[in-house]
């Protein structure tokens, strides 16, 4: 049939070449921006999983960028800390050369004093100026705040990472199940008459030494023997009946804890015998740490300290001597250095460390001393003499010194460095499923680009044909 008001024909060819350049316009508008979902009507669905994608990788980004800024915190903090270190070594130096009194003079003394506080001024200098983008981070902003410590049980407390996660303060509770103790051995003074005297090894952790006791040594005299050398041996002596009801000596260890000890070793002497504090005869004793749980979990004792290391806290503590067992608690209700590490902004994803302050006065302990002792005028001045006191204490300075930084480094190379590789992983698998989705496949869309201009331009043919074919009508008017 032919109609001329109607051409279906070309309505038909129509439709196609509109078909044809709809898909030729995706193709060129997908090769020119290189994604294969420009508009919610490309993929709805998988406009939605990239969207989502898009989302995580940038949060992973930012994850990745908040771990590499904690690493430059961290290293900056180090740093300062290592010329700390360098300090606390030169006054260690100082402190055991003043101690050779047999070659150096009153003068040498009072000028390495001066040297030592200068260091320790410096100290207090770096404690007080190291910054990272104006956040300072050794004058004890990133330590802890801790409230309602109880200094007659607690001796020092140090909060090394608290978790608050959703609460405004951490409760602290502790509980004390068994107490330290020195190492203790004793022995009668009235043996060593019917024995005509002995000599013993006396042997404690700094040392060994051998004295020898007539029969007539009383037990007043055979403590102060013993004490005259605790500096050498470690442990002291005090008159006092061992076994109970006995006038005898009783020998202890300076320490407390498992590494402490005493033992005595009757070289002659007969009968000659030493005993424990239940009565029982012993060569050696060992002292015994402290045990006990911090907000129920169990803790692990050294001595008069109990620590606990767990994800959601990392506390240290050292027990008043004269505490015993029994509970004590207190609450950390702030500070701390909070990183977050993760995508999402949850606890899980997150690290808070402390860093204590390294001032002089904040270095060191209330059992041994603090680094600010140290200086003129003050407890273990050089020029008192008390050497050995400085000693020690420059030793347990150093030593906490070296434990920060070894914590930092730790949390560095353990949690910044470790994730930051887990990060990237993920980066990568996340990058790689949101350009499957998202991004033009250039091969498969230059095919479609070909098929559609070759739809395209047969399309126009044929409605050209379709459009001539109404011109027909005209041969059968004669035309």
């Amino acid at each position: 049939m032919s109609r001329i008001n109607t051409n279906v024909p070309a309505v038909i060819a129509q439709r196609h070449l509109s078909t044809s350049q709809s898909a030729l316009a995706a193709s060129l508008e997908r090769l020119s921006s290189g994604l294969r979902i420009n508009r919610g009507a490309d993929d709805p669905a998988g406009l939605i999983v990239s969207e989502r994608l898009r989302s995580e990788i940038s949060a992973v980004g930012q994850a990745i960028d908040n771990s590499q800024r904690a690493i430059n915190v961290i290293s900056t903090t180090e740093g300062a800390l290592d010329e700390v270190s360098r300090l606390l070594t030169d006054i260690q130096a100082l402190v055991v050369e003043a101690a050779n009194r047999g070659a150096i003079s009153d003068d040498e003394v009072a000028a390495n004093q001066l040297q030592i506080d200068s260091a320790i001024d410096s100290i207090a200098r770096i404690a007080n100026t190291t910054t990272f983008a104006g956040r300072k981070l050794l004058d004890g902003s990133l330590d802890y705040v801790t409230s309602g410590v109880n200094s007659s049980q607690l001796a020092d407390v140090q909060v090394l990472r608290a978790n608050f996660g959703t609460r405004d303060f951490v409760p602290v509770d502790l509980v004390v199940s068994q107490s330290a103790q020195h190492a203790t051995l004793g022995f009668p003074a009235t043996g060593l008459s019917a024995n005509g005297g002995v000599s013993v090894d006396i042997f404690g952790p700094q040392g060994i030494i051998t004295l020898s006791f007539p029969g007539s040594a009383t037990a007043v005299a055979i403590a102060n023997s013993i004490n005259a050398e605790t500096d050498a041996t470690g442990v002291q002596a005090v008159a006092s009946g061992n076994p109970p009801g006995s006038a005898g000596v009783r020998i202890e260890s300076l320490a407390y804890g498992s590494n402490a000890f005493v033992q005595v070793h009757a070289l002659n002497g007969g009968q000659f015998a030493v005993y424990d504090e239940n009565g029982n005869v012993v060569e050696r004793d060992e002292g015994r740490d402290a045990a006990g749980t911090i907000n129920g979990a169990a803790t692990v004792g050294d001595g008069l300290k109990l620590s606990l290391h767990s994800r959601l806290l990392d506390v240290e503590i050292i027990l008043d001597q004269g505490f015993g067992t029994g509970s004590s608690s207190f609450a950390i209700t702030s500070g701390g250095s909070l990183f977050q590490l993760g995508p999402q902004v949850n606890s899980n994803l997150q690290e808070n460390i402390g860093v204590r302050a390294v001032h002089p006065n904040k270095l060191g302990n209330a059992i041994i001393g603090f680094l600010s002792d140290l200086q003129s005028g003050q407890a273990y001045d050089l020029r008192s003499g008390k050497f050995k006191e400085a000693s020690e204490t420059i030793d347990e300075v150093i030593t906490q010194v070296a434990v920060l930084r070894g914590r930092l480094g730790a949390f560095e190379r353990n949690s910044l460095q470790t994730n930051i590789s887990a990060l990237q992983i993920t980066m990568e698998n996340l990058t790689s499923s949101e350009s499957l989705i998202r991004d033009t496949d250039f091969a498969q869309q230059t095919s479609e680009l070909t098929r559609s201009q070759i739809l395209v331009q047969a399309g126009t043919s044929i409605l050209t044909i379709a459009n001539a074919q109404n011109q027909n009508v005209l041969r059968l008017l004669g035309g």
